[in-house]
């Protein structure tokens, strides 16, 4: 297989995020009750968004002979890491609040993820990385300000002094 410079296995990385970031859009959905239908539509943006990442980043790989499949492996590998992190985080008696926590806290590494990425161009100078981090990058920091908002405003219904379930 072939071996990946740094900046390589970062691209496979936020790809991997991106491939995570929809399967944790669409399992926090079906974590809505009746009353907060309206956070869906707010899920399936970013879900979208993530779709379309994930697109944009594929359309850099393909282009990167004899490189495609190691960093693919690295994405998937990424994408399971985040699988497996969602599975212990929202178990059966995970609520929108803690659907909402998780993707504060997945969020917050997407844009990290972004951030070193963006930073590793600078010295590797791939035009085409460098325009897709300036697309990425503020999608990522907008929805991590959206879930995090979206946590707060959750938390303000909770009873702080109820026993937790």
């Amino acid at each position: 297989m072939a071996e990946l410079t740094n900046m390589e296995t970062k691209l496979g990385e936020v790809m991997g995020l991106a491939m995570a970031a929809q399967t944790a859009t669409d399992k926090v959905r079906k974590l809505l009750e009746d009353d907060r239908q309206q956070l869906a539509g707010m899920l399936e943006r970013m879900n979208a968004e993530a779709a379309e990442t994930e697109r944009r980043c594929m359309s850099i790989v393909d282009t990167l002979e004899g490189k495609k499949t190691a960093i693919g492996e690295e994405a998937r590998a990424t994408k399971q890491k985040g699988a497996e992190m969602l599975k212990i985080y929202l178990d059966a008696d995970a609520d929108a609040l803690d659907g909402f926590e998780f993707l504060t806290m997945a969020e917050a590494g997407e844009v990290g993820h972004w951030e070193v990425l963006r930073t590793m161009n600078l010295h590797g100078g791939d035009e085409r990385v460098s325009e897709l981090c300036e697309w990425a990058l503020p999608i990522q920091q907008r929805h991590f300000s959206q879930v995090t908002e979206t946590s707060r405003e959750l938390a303000a219904h909770e009873d702080p002094v109820e026993v937790a379930s």
